[in-house]
């Protein structure tokens, strides 16, 4: 049995990590403040003795003794993180630096969840971790951007510095069950669009693409990167290749839903990016094969079912 810390762990990425270590028999600290994340995602756990629930914001230190340290905490949607855009580098960046304080004082394993975000509007397609991106470093995306940007610095250089275990991941659009129903986010925005027969709105033509990964893919990603030897760093791409245009994820959740909504065009914002795809080779090298099991369409239905839940609750 470990005892793992996971900060932003009543995310939605975060609450299905809590759930899987957790039935890998493990003891788990879940850290959150509450900005995105939600009790809810996680409150079947409050009953089990090896799950521990702690409102702190990563901002500012925290102390405990931990073998590994999953460090989610940030608001990943543009919605979340445009709303307080300082607050947004304050805990990409304050809360990389207090997270790799407490890994180096207890010999903690690491991980960073990184972000495609870090290439930008790519001009090289699909996207290798060689690849150094193409990003407004002023432009309103960018406390997230380079917040995250900023957050690999400082990983790699205190494990230059500072021999800290460290490992990196830049995580693909993922999507699934517990996401925000209000974020913003395009699987998100469609399926309460749909379920609601309201207009499906499309950003700009609708030819930009996204790469989806259903959220159990990149768990299974983020515990074979923690198993690797401690001389691999990352960082690696965990995502899914199969590429869609929003207008293809439109069509496929309009036809999942059996949904009369109409597809409505409002203009691109500011630096979104044209296209967005892993290159994965290095992942099926480096964690034993990993590649994506779940695709769209099988994703988009446990996804729906779930967000049908919602707002027959709500």
């Amino acid at each position: 049995m470990k005892r793992i810390l996971i900060t932003g762990g009543a995310g939605f990425i975060g609450s299905h990590l809590c759930d899987r270590l957790i039935n890998e028999g493990n003891e788990v600290i879940c850290l959150d403040n509450y900005f995105t994340g939600s009790k809810s995602n996680i409150v079947h756990l409050l009953n089990n003795p090896y799950f521990e629930l702690i409102r702190h914001d990563v901002t500012h230190p925290f102390f405990v003794e931990v073998d590994e340290i999953y460090n989610l905490a940030c608001p990943a949607s543009p919605v979340h993180y445009q709303y307080n855009s300082i607050k947004t580098i304050k805990t990409s960046v304050m809360g990389a630096i207090n997270m790799l304080g407490l890994a180096k004082r207890i010999k903690a394993k690491i991980l960073q969840a990184s972000t495609s975000e870090v290439y930008g509007d790519p001009d090289i397609h699909p996207q290798p971790e060689s690849y150094w991106g193409k990003v407004n470093p002023i432009g309103i995306r960018s406390c997230y951007d380079e917040g995250k940007r900023c957050a690999e610095s400082l990983f790699l250089n205190y494990h230059r510095q500072n021999n800290v275990n460290i490992k990196v991941i830049r995580i693909f659009n993922t999507y699934g069950p517990r996401m925000n129903p209000n974020d913003g986010r395009v699987v998100s925005n469609f399926i309460v669009q749909a379920l609601k027969g309201e207009p499906i709105t499309i950003f700009g033509n609708g030819m930009q693409t996204r790469s989806f990964q259903y959220v159990d893919d990149l768990l299974e990603g983020m515990i074979r990167m923690m198993q690797t030897d401690n001389s691999f760093t990352g960082p690696i791409n965990i995502g899914n290749p199969n590429e869609f245009s929003m207008i293809e994820l439109a069509k496929e959740i309009l036809d999942i839903t059996g949904s009369s909504s109409k597809i409505e065009y409002k203009p691109l914002p500011e630096d979104d990016p044209t296209q967005r795809q892993p290159d994965i080779s290095l992942a099926k090298e480096k964690l034993n094969g990993w590649e994506p099991k779940i695709q769209l369409r099988e994703g988009l239905i446990k996804t729906i079912h779930y967000f049908d839940q919602l707002l027959q609750q709500s």
